[in-house]
């Protein structure tokens, strides 16, 4: 019988990120509301703008999603697992290209 090797991991990765997105363990009076994959998918109109090296900038729709979720939501989702084809501090920068007025995320060392 095979072993698929990788799926444990990929489980803590998740939880880990799930537990970055609502605050547990971390202290903050901000928390973000909605779980790692609904604030992923409310985020989908911005892929094109944090594609590593896009000079797209973010449509009405992704700057929307911005304001709509909040700091805490996208400093969960920067700081969370890596996102396959999404430049992070492309995704940093939303924010202010958006007119957000957010305090910058902070950076959690892995």
């Amino acid at each position: 019988m095979k072993r698929r090797g990788g799926g444990g991991a990929m489980i803590v990765a998740v939880v880990m990120a799930w537990m970055a997105v609502v605050g547990v363990g971390e202290g903050k009076a901000l928390t973000c509301g909605s779980t790692f994959f609904s604030a992923l998918v409310q985020l989908i109109p911005c892929r094109a703008a944090v594609a590593p090296f896009s000079p797209i900038p973010p449509s009405d729709a992704c700057c929307n999603a911005i304001r709509t979720l909040g700091q805490p939501c996208l400093c969960a989702l920067v700081n969370g697992p890596p996102i396959s084809g999404v430049d992070r501090n492309m995704a940093m920068l939303l924010p202010d290209k958006c007119s957000a007025i957010f305090d910058p995320c902070e950076i959690m060392k892995k």
